[in-house]
């Protein structure tokens, strides 16, 4: 029986060739929100991986929204014009498919880069920008207070939002994903740790939904009706009091309504004072959860590298996509891994024939990949 790893995938009439996706990793390489050298090698590496589909980093729609000052960003004519390269490369070269993903960052934006102080706020020397927030409250000891969103605010960032939407089409993206994940500024509304409003975007489990619903629902009207627009959802805050798995399901389903094609299983980042239960895709289950609770397809992340523990967990019927991060950080050719693995092929540059072909370098990549079985599966 073929591997379902393998098996062709279809949202709206976008054709996949696999169900393996590169999930979106920022790289904190722009200048001034724009694609770097760096942007186009990297992104032009993984779309030769043999992933079905790429998607391209959290890319913000203003410069208040950026996380640092080296994020990428789509609210300015040079940011469609670096970016036109990426997709231009992985068009004319490769069989993957490449979509992006638009984010804004709310409190946590105006930060170092990670590696610089691990990411803690940008000083007024190093020209912080004040950031929005649904609520005036700090992400964490030490982080300087947002400015609580005014109706000023909520119109503007919306507007942002479609206007990154229409920039994405002229560009040539396939498909966008919408990040309502992390801690950034729209999971910022759901949560009741980040949002103490008592306006008609507070309160309540509806009033919280409220603005990333309608941001959502302006993005998907700008968007054409033929290529697919997704969402990553953080569906458990890991700490006590904040948003849960049950409220991640009404969400999914209230996205459903409004024409959203898959959902991204994420969770936490909303507090430092998260405790997450690190193991091999230990956020499946709630790619499972939301996929029968919305009907969407679901991708399924968190630290999958093994090429069974996918193949099981869309066995299983728990996801219909495995979007993998940190494994193809590690290893960008992990497709050919688990194609060795998994006794199926996948599709290759003629230049590197001779490695993916190669009968030693298969054998030691399946044996590789067979050594981890002994692990858990979950």
């Amino acid at each position: 029986m073929a591997a379902l790893l393998f098996t062709p995938a279809r949202l709206r009439d976008l054709d996949l060739a696999n169900r393996i996706v590169v999930s979106p990793m920022c790289q904190y390489s722009a200048v001034d929100g724009t694609a770097t050298d760096w942007h186009l090698v990297h992104y032009g590496s993984l779309a030769l991986s043999g992933a079905g589909l790429v998607i391209l980093e959290a890319t913000h729609v203003e410069s208040r929204g950026r996380i640092t000052q080296g994020c990428l960003g789509l609210y300015a004519d040079a940011h469609e014009e670096a970016l036109a390269r990426i997709v231009a490369f992985v068009r004319e070269r490769t069989d993957a498919r490449i979509g992006i993903q638009l984010s804004h960052s709310g409190r946590k934006g105006s930060a170092r880069l990670p590696w610089i102080d691990r990411g803690r706020p940008l000083t007024v020397e190093e020209n912080a920008w004040t950031t929005v927030a649904p609520s005036a409250l700090p992400f964490a000891d030490g982080w300087p207070p947002p400015r609580a969103m005014d109706q000023e605010d909520l119109r503007t960032t919306l507007e942002a939002h479609v206007e990154a939407v229409r920039r994405a089409e002229r560009v040539g993206f396939d498909l966008i994903e919408v990040h309502i994940a992390h801690g950034y500024l729209l999971h910022s509304f759901l949560s009741p740790l980040s949002n103490l409003r008592d306006d008609g975007y507070g309160g309540g489990m509806e009033g919280r939904m409220r603005y990333p619903l309608e941001t959502f629902e302006a993005m998907r009207a700008a968007w054409p009706a033929a290529r697919p627009m997704g969402v990553r959802v953080t569906a458990c805050d890991w700490v006590e009091g904040g948003w849960q798995a049950g409220d991640a399901a009404v969400f999914a389903g209230e996205l459903a309504k409004r024409g959203c094609d898959y959902i991204a299983a994420s969770s936490g980042g909303t507090s430092p004072r998260q405790s997450i239960p690190l193991s091999e895709g230990y956020q499946t289950a709630f790619a499972s959860q939301l996929r029968q609770a919305s009907g969407l397809p679901t991708m399924a992340m968190g630290m999958i590298f093994n090429p069974h523990t996918a193949e099981a967990i869309l066995s299983r019927g728990d996801a219909d996509f495995i979007a993998l991060a940190r494994a193809m950080l590690h290893d960008p050719h992990w497709p050919w891994l688990a194609a060795a693995t998994l006794d199926e092929n996948v599709a290759y540059p003629p230049q590197y024939v001779r490695g993916y072909l190669s009968p030693f370098l298969r054998e030691q990549r399946r044996l590789a990949a067979g050594a981890g079985r002994t692990g858990s599966v979950v």
